[in-house]
């Protein structure tokens, strides 16, 4: 199995997640694959592909044309796609995989990293392994969070419920639930109203309490469907849950933090007085293989 890129070299990819969050990583320094939605899709799919939430192309940023103006100030772009093939802004889990990836393929060392996003710039700090040789932490600036406002409703059965609209860079409906279950089945995105006001679509979040400053969440991811876990939307869910319980950082003077539990673990959001959003949390790359060259296209030579 080869790779029309180099004559003889395999076409590689990795597998990995962060908090059960999982991702295709399919390295790219040249940016030489040209991968359409279709060849993503078949990519994450789980029966007929290698299986995942989402896919992680890695680029560097002089090499690609939506990162090439931040090359000077991050050396790689993650080109991330949703499951169904989707382009998408951001995703917080996705971010930390990415760095992890770099770490062990020997492109970054513990300690800080920059990366560009289609969100912009993020800082990504990589702890050090602990004394067992336990991977550290990695924690990540998500910038900041915007409230565009407006009325927004969430559907789900015969439930109805108010909630509120947070971007992360990414746009995400905020839902305070009695109990999880009340979601359903999130395979498919629950009716938010107005519709026009995610044109593109959006990933839905629903929460309830588990104690002080402590949440759980279960989310709809758009474009991949109902997800272990979702790194900006729990990030959403944080900023939201602050805001209910009249903690904004802005207004009391101090940062405040949140546990945020996902089916697939636990995220811990910190909101700083100048509102920017540090997510802590695992980030593990598990396996690595050989892409059956018959799925994707190479760029011809320029």
């Amino acid at each position: 199995m080869t790779d029309a890129r180099h004559g003889t070299a395999p076409l590689t990819f990795l597998k990995g997640h962060g908090t059960e969050n999982d991702f295709v990583i399919v390295p790219d320094p040249d940016g030489l694959l040209d991968l359409s939605a279709a060849q993503v899709a078949r990519l994450c799919d789980r029966r007929a592909g290698i299986g995942g939430d989402g896919l992680l192309r890695v680029v560097r940023s002089a090499a690609h044309p939506e990162a090439a103006a931040l090359a000077d100030r991050a050396e790689w772009f993650m080109d991330y796609r949703n499951s169904d093939g989707s382009v998408a802004e951001m995703c917080g889990n996705g971010v930390r995989v990415f760095a992890r990836y770099l770490q062990c393929a020997g492109l970054a060392e513990p300690g800080d990293l920059t990366l560009a996003t289609r969100a912009g710039l993020r800082q990504v700090h990589i702890a050090k392994n602990g004394d067992d040789g336990t991977p550290g932490g990695i924690t990540v600036d998500m910038g900041r969070a915007a409230f565009p406002g407006g009325d927004v409703t969430v559907r789900v059965d015969s439930h109805e419920w108010r909630a509120l609209n947070v971007s992360m860079g990414n746009p995400h409906v905020v839902v305070f639930v009695a109990d999880l279950d009340d979601a359903g089945g999130l395979h498919q995105a629950p009716a938010v109203a107005p519709a026009e006001a995610y044109p593109a679509g959006t990933n839905v979040e629903f929460v309830v309490d588990r104690g002080p400053r402590h949440v759980a969440m279960r989310v709809h991811e758009r474009g991949s469907g109902e997800t272990r876990s979702c790194g900006t939307g729990a990030c959403a869910v944080m900023v939201a849950a602050a805001r209910r319980d009249g903690l904004d950082p802005a207004e009391t003077g101090h940062p405040v933090t949140y546990t945020v539990d996902v089916p697939g673990g636990r995220l811990v959001i910190t909101e700083n007085t100048d509102g920017r959003i540090e997510m802590t949390g695992p980030a593990v790359v598990v396996a690595e293989g050989v892409i059956d060259p018959g799925l994707v296209a190479v760029a011809p030579p320029a």
